[in-house]
């Protein structure tokens, strides 16, 4: 049995509230501290959550605390891509095989859920309306503001968790020291969150079962379902420019941009032009760090350690992965929190820097490629591939999102695979040529005789 510590969590959000339940089932005393207020006291009136996209590595973490089925009965399946022309034309693309789905889930919902089964736990304290104010690294020792008395708290914990976002107040005292590697960029877009309202009868506008995306090269709007028959759109779009959110000053802007590029959707968004023109621009950020722990005393997990763009949906799956492996490596726990904090940093570090770098890459797919007739026929020559060779080949987007192979493992192999692909999609004009002899030799010598593609070893 190894020591029980009090730790303190910084960040209430989905990966901080999680976390505490991991620890606590340990036998540790939690202290989760968040700088909002309790958000199930203020569900009205705080704004509609962006949707997240579910998938096989946050389901294993949710697993882990018994909250999958929870979570299911107010998740809606996606079966794949469902792309919309500038004529209203659709067309499918599954995403996965049979049976592979990822979810839409409310990101309010699952915190709501998360934190309600913290509650629930003797071992887990729960603090809202602290903000951290200064943190000393060296000794543990946190200064919190209590925006509800409007007074200051210190707290010394054993162990510290930063888990509070992309602009973690945790990091940002963590890098000032020597020795500490740090980068962000943006994307020279940002995103805009609308909505699609229920049906009359509360059903769904579009259909249900699919992410919906209008790709037009320099721009796109993606759509998720909710349970209630609302879908969540978001706008993706550049700053500045000739289309730009710059550039839309006006409704008369508004509308011919949306008529000239989205007009299936106009007749389903009558709130188009007061949810444009009062909701924020957000912005799209890639954050590396390292490294992410502090003499075995404090650690950094979630997007405070490696924040991504949510192009491959995977922000929240990676930061409860990230659960997921702690978690692992706690079951051969000798006591050494440094010990312990270093193997799971250096585990974790390539991972993270592979899935940043696969949700920009995505974004240029989702964006330019999903409407590219040539790029629609590749996925089905994979497809038929994955079939024939199952031990050879996994789609990347399978690999990334039905599986818990290594992020890294996904992204070096995706190369390989494009390289494969370059050399086989010039013999494929039609799906019928899969068969043509020529495809069938290639892929028969590039697969099997030269084995350019290695089955995963740990």
């Amino acid at each position: 049995m190894t020591e029980r510590k009090n730790i303190a969590i910084i960040g209430a959000g989905l990966v901080g509230s999680l976390l505490s339940l991991y620890l606590a089932k340990r036998g540790h005393t939690i202290d989760l501290y968040e700088r909002r207020p309790d958000q199930r006291k203020f569900a009205e009136g705080g704004g509609r959550s962006i949707n997240l996209a579910l998938s096989d590595r946050g389901w294993r973490a949710l697993r882990g605390i018994g909250i999958e089925e929870e979570v299911r009965r107010v998740a809606v399946p996606m079966h794949g891509r469902m792309m919309h022309d500038e004529q209203g034309k659709l067309s499918f693309l599954p995403y996965g095989k049979e049976g592979q789905f990822i979810y839409s889930v409310s990101r309010a919902g699952l915190n709501v859920a998360l934190i309600n089964l913290a509650e629930q736990q003797q071992n887990i304290s729960l603090h809202f309306n602290r903000q951290l104010i200064d943190l000393d690294v060296r000794k543990n020792e946190l200064h919190l503001h209590n925006k509800a008395k409007e007074e200051v708290e210190k707290i010394k914990p054993d162990i510290l968790f930063g888990a509070d976002g992309a602009y973690s107040a945790v990091r940002g005292e963590m890098h000032k020291r020597e020795l500490y590697d740090y980068s962000q960029s943006y994307l020279e877009y940002g995103y805009k969150e609308l909505t699609i309202p229920p049906a009359a009868d509360g059903g769904w506008l579009l259909e249900k079962n699919a992410l919906h995306i209008w790709p037009r090269g320099n721009y796109m709007m993606i759509a998720l379902p909710n349970i209630d028959g609302s879908f969540t759109c978001t706008l993706f779009f550049p700053h500045k420019g000739e289309l730009s959110f710059e550039s839309i000053k006006n409704q008369n802007h508004l509308f011919k941009f949306f008529l000239d590029n989205f007009a299936d959707a106009v007749p389903l968004m009558p709130d188009l032009a007061q949810e444009y023109f009062a909701n924020p621009i957000g912005s799209l950020v890639t954050i590396k760090c390292f490294p992410w722990s502090y003499d075995g005393r404090a650690m950094l997990i979630g997007d405070a350690a490696h924040a991504v763009v949510p192009f491959y949906g995977q922000g929240m799956n990676a930061g409860f992965e990230d659960i997921t492996v702690l978690d692992q490596l706690l079951d051969n726990f000798d006591g050494n929190w440094q010990k312990l904090f270093e193997t799971f940093e250096q585990e974790r570090k390539p991972d993270a820097d592979a899935i940043a770098d696969l949700a920009v890459l995505n974004f240029i797919e989702m964006r330019d490629k999903v409407a590219d007739p040539r790029f629609l026929l590749r996925k089905k020559i994979e497809a038929n591939i994955n079939e024939q060779y199952p031990d050879k080949w996994i789609p990347l987007y399978s690999m990334v999102t039905f599986s818990d192979l290594p992020y890294s493992y996904a992204l070096e192999t995706g190369r390989k695979q494009d390289e494969i692909m370059a050399l086989v999609m010039p013999h494929v004009q039609v799906p019928e040529d899969y068969q043509k002899p020529e495809v069938q030799e290639l892929l028969q010598k590039l697969l099997v005789e030269e084995e350019r593609l290695k089955p995963f070893r740990k």
